[in-house]
Formats: C-alpha cells, structure tokens, sequence
C-alpha cells in the first residue's frame, strides 16, 4: 500500500531552488509552471547540503554503545535523517545517488539490526536496541520509514526483502511485541511506537501490524493509537503532559493520522473526536510566549514553535484546514518539510495570504473529558511584549509532571518574569548524565518549593508521590477573559492531608498605569497549624527593599535538608510590615515591584537556588519565598507591577519606583477585598465572593464604603462606585 506518495508534479522546486541546489543538480521539470515557494525551495537547498555532508562521508553505521549525545548515539540520528531526506529529494527530483545512499544505509542496517540486542547504556527506561531508551528507536522507525516508502518499490526484490524484513519487520516487532510494554502505554512513547509500526505495516501491506497499530498488541482497543487520541488530550485540545511533550508527540499523532487518512480515510481520523488533533494542533502554538513553549512539567525552556515535529504538523494541519493563520506560525519558524503538504504551505505563504495567529486568553481544560484541572492563559495585548499571565491548575502530566498545583508563571516585556524552573536536564549532552534527567530533576525541579505554588511544613504536594498526584486533580472554580478584568480561580483539596487552598488571579488595567497589573490571592484552610510557605522565583535584578533584612554576605546557610529545601541558599531575612512589604527587581529596561500584605511577624526569606549541587547542575535562579508559621487558616494577597523604564544607552531612568500608595486585604463576611491606591489617587478593590453563580449579587461594608458586585470575582472602581 502506498500511504506517502508524493505527486513528482507538485513537489517541482522553483528556478530559485533549482539554482541554489548543491552541484548543479538539475530538478525534474513539472507540467506546468510551479508558484514561487522559497521556504520550500530553502528545504530543498539545506537538505541537499546535509546529504553532500553525509554521503562524503559514505555510508557509517556504527554498533550502538553511547547514551544521548554519543558519538553513535549521533550517528543513528544522523542517518535517520539523511533515509528521510534522501527519500524525499529522490522524489522530488529522481536524482538516483539519493535512492542509492538511502538504500545503502538500510542495507548495513539489515546486517546490524537482528544481532542488536538490549542498548548497552540502556538504565532504568525501557530500552532500546539502536539507542538506550526504546523511545528513540521509535522516532527512528517513524523517520526512515518516510524515506524509504518514496524509493522502496524500484529496488531489486532482493534488496526490497532483505530491507523489509529485516529492518522493517524486525523493528516494528521489536516495539510491538518485544517491548509491548511501552507500546501499550498511554503515553508519548507509545505514540511514537505505534505511529512508526502502523506506518510500516500500511507500506509493507500488513493489516495485522496496522491493526496492531491502531487497537494495541491485543487488538481490543485498550490501548493502541486511537486509544491514546482519546484518552491524552482534553476537549480544548490540552495534553496531559503539558505543553513541551505536547510538541513532541503532535509529530506521529499528525504523521500517523495522515498516513491512516490516505490509507484507510473512512476512518475520518481528523474529525474524530471533534478535529481533535487539528485542534491540538492549535493549542500547542496558544501555549507559547514569543514562540516559546510555557515550561510546564519536565520541559526544556530553549525549545519554541521552531521544532522539527511542528514542521510537520503544521504543514499537515495546514493542508487540511487552510487556515491562513497557520502561515504565519510557518513564518516564524522559517522553515517546512519535504512534502506536498509542505510545498503547499510554502506557496500560499509566498502568495501573501499568511494572517497573524491570534493569541489570546482562554481556558484550556484538562482530561480526556475536561474535568481535570484546566490551564488559564490570561493575556494582555498583541505583539512580542505582550503580557500572560499562566495558571497551571492541571493534572499531574503522569511522570513527567511536577507538584506544582494552582502555581503560575507571568510574562512581560519580551520576557518570562515570574519563571517556572522547568527539568533539571541537559537534553543529548553526554557530560551531563548522557543526556538524561539529571537526579536534581527530582530532587529540585519536580518538588513543590521550586514552583510558585503553596507549600505546607516543608513537603511537596502529594508527599512527591506521582501516583498520588494522577489521582487528583484541581477544580477550575471561575475564568472570565473580560477586557480589563481577566479573572481564573481554582481550588485544590487531596495536595496534603488536611489542607485545602484557592487561588484566584487576574490581570487588572489600572488609569495611569502603562501596564496591567497582575493579582494574585491565596486562601489557606486547615483544621491543625502549620508551616505554609509561599514561594516566588522571579528573574531580575534586585533595586529595593521595603523592609530591613539579616543578610548573609559570607556564610550562605540552606534552607533546608529535603524535598527540594537542601538546594536553596538563603540570602537575607526580613519581617515586612504593613508599610514596607515590597521588592523591587530590574529586568531589562523595565522595573517590577512585588507588593504583598504580610502576616504579622511573617518572615520574607529571600534566596537562591543552587545549594548541594557539587556537579553545577542548577541554575542559580533568586526567589523570595513568604513565610507562616504555626497558622491554621490564612490568606496571602500580593500585586505585581510593572513601572518605569531604565535606558543604559542615556543613562536615563523613569519612574523606578512603585506607583502604587497604599495597599490593604480584608476578609468581610467570608468575602476577599483586595484595595489599592496609586500615586495618582486612582483607587480601586478587586472583590472575590467565591459564589460561582454570575447571578448573584454580593454588597459588603469595607472602609466606610459599600461594595456591591455580581458572581465569582469583579474589579470595582472606588471612585466610580460600580462594577467594571
């Protein structure tokens, strides 16, 4: 069966690609004149100069023996690479050597693969036999099978046999029955394994593979790709392992689904579901800030829209939506693949029909059927310095999550303010435990303390027990994206014991001032006293200090001796009062300040990540983390503002400190006010009655005043004297 086959007539280069190609080659000639389509045409030029690289140095098909970053670990990577790319250049300009080149590595797979046996570097994951996690040689099943479909049928008999099986079927055997285990998963490496065996089984005619594929090993449904499609994205196209595994595992989800739709279309993958993978699709770009994933659960935070799996899957999604929007994430990632789909792409983004992607605020449920949790994206404006506000009020993300319920992050500026650490992982460096998780991954970045989130007597969010955390999740209580009064509230019970917390943040526009400010209240309840801390990572430059501190210039004590409290140095040691409770920080041309409503004799610890860490595997990252002992129920309230400009080149500053006077927190007959005053005697409170019914009117006395709002949470203009 041929599931990926690509009209020689739409994949012509234009004159521009023809002229920039290595060596002269000449591109066979379409039927008719093609559309310009640089991107593609660039495709072209940058995959021709890998495989001139790759081919001078002939055929290398080593022995697997190193973990992520090794040589051979490299090396297999690399010639998956040059199979997928000589595949595609073979059909799209019959220029033989690429056929050949291609046919040549697989050959010399066919001699290694069936004397491999379990990776030698393998560890604790499920391994694999070309690399040392099975994971890998699923993408690498899924990679070369491209490639070799385009040329497979004009080789010799021989040669096509010797290939299928004993690359082909002994790979996709490897995955499907030697390591069922993970191939039954609902998880990304299962998507991985089952996107390159059904893909394999529909070139090879194999309807049991396929069958495989789609139902799982047993071929009940229980598993097996279609399950996965259910199961690992909410309604609102979420991925439960959150937004950097979401890019990941899009690849073979679109790939595989593309390759079923050709084969097999009654099926009508895309519309499954309500377009779910079209809308993931979506989803995955909604989840970035300036390109860049938001670094949920174990996420790497260099890794952006500009990634070789939404290549892919925007091509794909593209050709089955048209939705113009979608060029101009191609325009940003400045690259496509080596399809129809991606020359069509390219062409229509040649034409001018790109329009921008439209970021905006929303709420993004988690679980197959939205009662997980949800992520609430609050945004401020358009263009790369734009303000988000991020709540992660989702599930555990499985293993890769990170126990850090109702935490958030916040950007401005062109930059992540208030930051989440992300994985402690140095993703193929083989210096750094062969490219592994580091071991500090779980000792600091999964824990509790490292996020900007609650935590009680020192212990992180289900005891650190991941199978705990999977079985509870938050409860979105409120979203409104109401222009000047972006609201998301959420509750978490089951975290500890007998602790139960909500949160209620907003992004509020304030008369005079240039940027929003973003508010943040935090009520605590428990029927026994405890510790509560209540961190704060932030990146910048200290300017000011409200309160007086006990700082710490020679001997850096730690925090603590576990759960991610042995990493953190403490600096100094205050205890804010009501009149001085602020930090100041720069960050870049723009000044913040941190405004919160202490506790009485409440600590603010202020510190830095990086204690015990003998092998430099953290990063060195300031926090200030709030304080409370021996509480039982209790709130925390804070503002963070933005102000000011510093210009380094005039040697100009602006507006360096607060532009806020006064700022109080009460709670009146059960309800949360929050009141603030700026420089310019603009006053307001921001109300929250935590009644979910929109109906219902909610009247408290605050300060001499009446306050009368509707529903969950409102913004009220003192001096208006009314909802807004």
């Amino acid at each position: 069966m041929k599931w990926f086959i690509l009209p020689l007539t739409l994949l012509s280069c234009s004159t521009a690609c023809a002229a920039g190609a290595a060596e002269g080659s000449q591109l066979r000639s379409a039927a008719a004149p093609q559309a310009a389509a640089p991107l593609f045409d660039n495709e072209v030029v940058r995959s021709r100069a890998f495989l001139k690289m790759m081919m001078d140095a002939g055929v290398v098909v080593p022995t697997p023996k190193d973990p992520g970053g090794g040589y051979t670990h490299e090396q297999h990577k690399r010639n998956y690479k040059a199979v997928y790319y000589a595949g595609m250049l073979y059909r799209i300009t019959g220029e033989q050597r690429y056929a050949d080149y291609a046919r040549d590595i697989l050959l010399a797979y066919a001699d290694l693969y069936p004397t491999l046996g379990a990776h030698p570097a393998r560890k604790k994951q499920n391994y694999g036999k070309i690399f040392w996690q099975v994971l890998n040689d699923a993408v690498w099943l899924v990679q070369s099978v491209q490639g070799y479909e385009q040329f497979r049928d004009q080789l010799p008999q021989a040669q096509r046999d010797r290939i299928d099986n004993q690359v082909f079927r002994e790979a996709a055997d490897f995955l499907s029955v030697e390591s069922a285990q993970t191939f039954n998963l609902i998880h990304n490496h299962a998507t991985w394994a089952t996107a390159g065996v059904g893909m394999t089984g529909y070139m090879l005619g194999d309807q049991d593979m396929v069958e495989r594929a789609l139902l799982g090993s047993a071929k009940d449904g229980k598993s097996g790709f279609l399950r996965q499609t259910d199961l690992l994205f909410s309604p609102d196209g979420y991925y439960s392992e959150g937004p950097y595994y979401q890019r990941y595992a899009l690849m073979p989800f679109l790939v595989f689904a593309d390759a079923i739709e050709k084969n097999d279309p009654a099926r009508k993958i895309f519309e499954r579901r309500d377009g779910i993978l079209l809308k993931a699709l979506r989803t995955t770009a909604q989840l970035t800030y300036g390109g860049f994933f938001f670094p949920f659960n174990d996420a790497i935070k260099d890794k952006s829209l500009n990634t070789e799996e939404l290549y892919h899957g925007v091509a794909i999604a593209y050709t089955k939506t048209r939705d113009p929007q979608l060029l101009s994430i191609a325009e940003w990632q400045g690259r496509t693949v080596l399809t129809s789909d991606g020359q069509q792409l390219a062409k229509d983004l040649a034409a001018g029909k790109a329009v921008p992607f439209d970021y905006k605020s929303l709420l993004l449920r988690d679980g197959p059927d939205g009662k997980k949790g949800a992520v609430a994206i609050l945004r401020n404006g358009t263009g790369p310095h734009h303000q988000a506000l991020v709540t992660k009020n989702s599930s555990q993300g499985m293993g890769h999550g990170h126990f850090d319920k109702l935490s958030w992050q916040y950007y401005d500026n062109g930059r992540e303010l208030i930051s989440d650490y992300g994985a402690a992982r140095f993703l193929n460096i083989e210096a750094k435990e062969g490219g592994r998780y580091l071991p500090e991954n779980k000792s600091w970045a999964k824990q509790s303390i490292a996020h900007n989130t609650l935590v009680v007597d020192e212990q992180s969010h289900f005891r650190g027990n991941t199978k705990a955390g999977e079985a509870q999740s938050p409860k979105q209580l409120y979203f409104s994206d109401k222009p000047r009064s972006q609201i998301s509230a959420a509750s978490m019970t089951g975290a500890y014991p007998d602790v139960a917390f909500t949160r209620t943040m907003a992004l509020l526009d304030v008369a005079g001032l240039g940027q929003p400010l973003a508010v943040d209240i935090m009520r605590v309840q428990s029927d026994t006293a405890h510790r509560y801390d209540l961190p704060l990572h932030y990146n910048g430059q200290i300017m000011r200090i409200g309160f007086d501190v006990a700082s710490n210039p020679q001997n850096r004590p730690v925090l603590g001796d576990k759960n991610g409290y042995q990493h953190i140095w403490v600096d100094a040691e205050g205890t804010p009062t009501a009149d001085n409770s602020f930090v100041t920080w720069l960050l870049d041309d723009r000044f913040y300040t941190w405004r919160f409503v202490p506790h009485a004799g409440a600590q603010m610890i202020l510190a830095e990540s990086g204690a015990n860490d003998p092998n430099f595997n953290l990063r060195r990252e300031p926090m200030l983390i709030q304080r409370v002992d021996n509480a039982k129920n209790t709130s925390f309230a804070g503002i963070l503002e933005a102000h000011g400009r510093y210009d380094g080149a005039a040697e100009q500053t602006v507006a360096s400190d607060s532009q806020i006077r006064q700022m109080a927190f009460e709670t009146v007959d059960g309800k949360d006010i929050l009141f603030l005053e700026t420089t310019a005697g603009t006053k307001l409170a921001f109300a929250v009655s935590y009644d979910p019914d929109n109906a219902t009117k909610h009247t408290v006395k605050f300060r001499g005043q009446t306050l009368s709002w509707k529903g969950f949470a409102a913004r009220i203009d003192l001096g208006i004297g009314r909802e807004k």
